[in-house]
């Protein structure tokens, strides 16, 4: 078993040096409070333009203002419920939990876990997680101003005034959220998104009488220190971080430097920032258009923050780099190819912390077909999923220049990932290598949907801030269709977000043969165990019929150990499938049975059942047969 000293190189083999000595001097500079005094308190009201220049400046939005949309009208009951809701404090925190945060909610205060931040404490000296005050997420989430895009919308489709109780949200933000402190200010994602949606409310009552002088005065104050944040915090997100946070903050130093020119330093955010969005969007998206951090929603997020920074970029008379437009279109083709038809569904595979950050219309939030026809659009495509309300918003015109993804056969080997499309059954299958950071130990996952129906899910995440035991479920192997040895994982894991021993690919290939589709792949897994373990795995998927065959095979393992083959069964689609498995003998294996879970949203979770089979060998035939409509 891995040492500590074995951790620590393995550790410095994956961040690399960089990493470790930015988070080293971060640090040092955060412990000493060198950090905290780059971020003031409560600095000096200055004015740095008036409304009425605001309103006169050349910047391009998706649209000028309220009165010159044409988008048809459709006033939903489930809308106007929603907003009901908000405006009586119950919001439906990551589009799944419910809580009444109350009227007069102060901002700060976990819904959670009850625990009441320290408003006066500066954001360096906040940690984002402790048992005492719980997940933080829960506090960011109505912070975030996300829901305006319900309340907007109930504005325009009933024709019902929101700006009032739209700009007394945002000034209650403002009056309870000293500028660097509280919990509000911790991360510079969360601020970058607040600003962009409050941008987008600016734009919609642009000329509305409830939008004054004094309302925008307080609220160009406060973009400004976000932003000021934002651009002197950057390195952590690119440097440490490196995800879809940095993608965020960048493109959001852009374009505040389009809508708010007359900022000291906003020709720098903009220069800056439209810079770094390209370098990070060549980064983070892989060449076939896969994503760096191995999760269905992220890549969701990234898709809708190239929807925004294409289109205003293009609307405000400049263009990104063709690296970023290659990236977008491959994006939007790869998970338009793990989309199942009946519903726009995708596989509950990767980290999914329940982000939408632009909800624009009544989807549900497994539902990508919205924000894949509304990057579609900004790029001239069609992905022949219908007319959303989202490209609407975005004031996009459809094209027909039509794509969609054939039946058959999908590779993409960067991220490693391997699809097979029929009319009826979707297959999905992870294997490859991890070149970046990995959030779960998923190697040779597989995935199955028939008509529409998750058949074989992967189980989700559920939290990131919770005990350790369901962490590691989550993030674990034991949540995923593959195999383990005993109870270990395929990595060895370590603090919160860290693996260590990342599992690399040996080969993979995907082929459509006369009957059937085959799939060949082998990773080194459980390294820290011992050197040289390979879990090798072969699918069989016999064409136009609901069947598998698989064929699992560890070598190099202990004697001593046993493998583990693992199966997720919803608990309402159990008795549709039929899982049997058999030992290189041909001798049949018993199934076992124990309690698993199942997370489709965040926070939220759902007894299933698990169906394991145990070899001593180290050798199992699988056959998976769906039961069909008669």
């Amino acid at each position: 078993m891995a040492g500590t000293l074995s951790k620590v190189i393995n550790f410095l083999g994956n961040m690399g040096w960089r990493y470790i000595v930015f988070r080293s001097r971060y640090e040092l500079m955060r412990r000493s409070g060198l950090l905290k005094k780059k971020f003031p308190v409560a600095p000096l009201f200055r004015q740095y333009g008036t409304l009425e220049q605001w309103k006169q400046q050349p910047a391009q939005f998706f649209f000028a203002d309220r009165e010159s949309l044409t988008i048809q009208r459709d006033p939903k009951p489930e809308l106007k419920e929603t907003v009901d809701n908000i405006k009586n404090g119950i919001f439906l925190l990551f589009n799944s939990v419910q809580v009444n945060l109350g009227k007069d909610y102060d901002w700060v205060t976990n819904p959670d876990s009850g625990h009441r931040y320290d408003i006066n404490k500066h954001w360096t000296e906040i940690a984002d997680y402790s048992k005492e005050a719980g997940d933080i997420k829960f506090v960011w989430e109505k912070s975030r101003f996300s829901y305006l895009y319900d309340i907007i919308r109930y504005d325009y489709h009933y024709k019902d005034d929101q700006a009032e109780f739209v700009f007394n949200e945002i000034r209650s933000w403002i009056k309870n959220n000293p500028i660097n402190c509280g919990p509000n200010y911790r991360c510079s994602q969360e601020m970058s998104l607040r600003v962009l949606n409050w941008v987008f409310a600016l734009y919609y009552y642009r000329n509305s009488p409830h939008l004054t002088d004094e309302v925008f005065n307080e609220m160009q104050h406060v973009i400004y220190w976000h932003m000021h944040h934002v651009y002197d915090n950057i390195d952590f997100s690119r440097i440490a971080v490196r995800n879809n946070h940095a993608i965020t903050e960048t493109l959001t130093l852009y374009l505040a430097g389009i809508f708010f020119p007359t900022m000291p330093g906003a020709d720098v955010w903009k220069k800056k920032g439209k810079a770094w969005f390209e370098k990070e969007i060549a980064y983070q998206v892989y060449e076939d258009g896969t994503y760096l951090q191995f999760s269905m929603n992220y890549h969701r997020v990234v898709v809708q923050l190239l929807t925004w920074g294409i289109a205003l970029s293009e609307k405000n008379g400049e263009r990104f780099g063709d690296v970023v437009y290659d990236r977008a279109q491959k994006s939007m083709e790869f998970l338009r190819t793990c989309m199942v038809e009946e519903n726009g569904w995708l596989p509950n595979y990767g980290a999914n912390d329940g982000a939408l950050f632009f909800k624009l219309s009544n989807s549900h939030f497994r539902d990508y077909r919205p924000q894949l026809e509304a990057l579609a659009s900004v790029l001239g495509m069609d992905i022949a999923v219908g007319s959303l309300e989202d490209t609407a918003w975005y004031n996009i015109a459809k094209t027909t220049i039509t794509w969609r993804p054939g039946d058959g056969t999908h590779t993409f080997a960067t991220g490693g990932y391997y699809i097979v499309r029929e009319p009826d059954t979707l297959t999905f299958i992870k294997c490859g290598s991890y070149r970046d950071r990995p959030s779960q130990a998923d190697n040779l996952h597989l995935d199955i949907w028939y008509k529409g129906e998750n058949i074989l899910p992967d189980a989700g995440s559920y939290k990131y801030n919770t005990d350790e035991q369901t962490m590691r479920y989550f993030s674990g192997t034991g949540s995923h269709n593959t195999v383990m040895l005993d109870d270990k994982d395929q990595m060895l894991k370590g603090g919160r977000f860290i693996w260590y021993y990342w599992t690399q690919g040996k080969f993979e290939r995907l082929e459509a043969r006369e009957n059937s589709y085959r799939f060949e792949g082998a990773v080194n897994v459980f390294s820290y165990i011992r050197e040289g373990i390979t879990h090798k795995r072969t699918i069989v998927k016999q064409k136009g019929a609901p069947k598998w065959e698989i064929k699992d095979e560890v070598t190099g393992a202990p004697d001593e150990m046993k493998m583990i083959q693992l199966w997720h069964l919803p608990l309402g689609l159990k008795n549709k499938v039929s899982v049997t498995a058999g030992n290189e003998k041909g001798e049949a294996l018993t199934p076992q049975k124990r309690d698993g879970w199942y997370s489709s949203l965040y926070g939220q979770k759902e007894k299933t059942e698990e169906l394991y089979f145990i070899s001593a060998d180290k050798i199992i035939d699988t056959h998976i047969t769906v039961e069909t409509e008669k």
